[in-house]
């Protein structure tokens, strides 16, 4: 079992090491607490827990993809640039998603309902 859970133990570790992932953990833990707060339904934490995971997860691919293309290389090339956009574009749209849900979920809280 270690040598399946340990690399990946490993991985969320020295991803922490990273601002734009910390960043992401932190949002996730303020939303956790929003969460407690607001006194969610079993339905509206599924909804925030999934969001939470794919927002962490395509930071974390993000992560990972500028780090292989800075291997290849460090100047400037447009190939590159294309997919480090691409990446940091996967991370917006999952970040825009979480955003509405969060904001739908607040909302019904707000009106009572």
């Amino acid at each position: 079992m270690k040598e399946k859970f340990g690399p990946a133990w490993s991985g969320l570790i020295l991803g922490l090491k990273d601002q734009s992932i910390r960043i992401q953990f932190i949002l996730a833990f303020l939303a956790c607490i929003a969460g407690f707060v607001l006194k969610l339904t079993l339905s509206e934490w599924v909804a925030v827990v999934i969001c939470i995971a794919l927002v962490i997860s395509t930071e974390i691919m993000n992560t990972c993809v500028e780090k292989v293309c800075d291997l290849y290389s460090e100047e400037t090339d447009e190939r590159i640039r294309v997919i480090k956009d691409l990446a940091a574009g996967a991370v917006l749209c999952a970040a825009f998603g979480a955003l509405i849900t969060a904001l739908l979920i607040l909302i019904t809280h707000l009106r009572g309902g």
